[in-house]
């Protein structure tokens, strides 16, 4: 009886102890999914948007800051906190082929919220590691009119 006794004591401190190892990790992979795919819908919105301008941009007519107008306008529905301070490069002379294009390039600033410090360990950039924000781009072009 004393045998069985502390056979399931000891057995029970195995499974606290892999729980106290697995909860972790688990967290960090859940925190991890949804880290990556905040990111990727960021990363979505400046696509689109960068798209959005690129359109506005082959229109007859429109100015640069029509352009820009409409990219901030896309990403500020998009959620994009810093819509307003992001650079935004515009060439409406850019060679596409045969003929010209206008193309947009959009650049962001991206912070992780719970994985920056894991961020600042991974990668071996400076500016990362001092908990500078990742730099996202977008790039798109279309064939000017006319």
């Amino acid at each position: 009886m004393y045998m069985r006794t502390r056979l399931r004591n000891n057995e029970r401190g195995a499974a606290l102890l892999e729980t106290a190892i697995t909860i972790p990790i688990i967290l960090l992979i859940s925190v991890g999914i949804f880290e990556f795919g905040r990111a990727y819908q960021t990363w979505q919105v400046l696509t689109n948007a960068a798209r959005e301008g690129a359109r506005v941009a082959v229109i007859n007519g429109t100015t640069d800051d029509d352009v820009r107008a409409a990219v901030r306008t896309y990403m500020t529905a998009g959620r994009l906190t810093n819509a307003g301070t992001a650079p935004i490069a515009l060439d409406r002379n850019a060679p596409l082929g045969d003929r010209s294009g206008s193309s947009v390039t959009i650049s962001y600033p991206f912070n992780f919220i719970v994985l920056n410090p894991i961020v600042r360990m991974v990668v071996r950039d400076s500016t990362a590691r001092l908990g500078a924000p990742i730099t996202m781009s977008a790039f798109a072009i279309m064939r000017n009119e006319g």
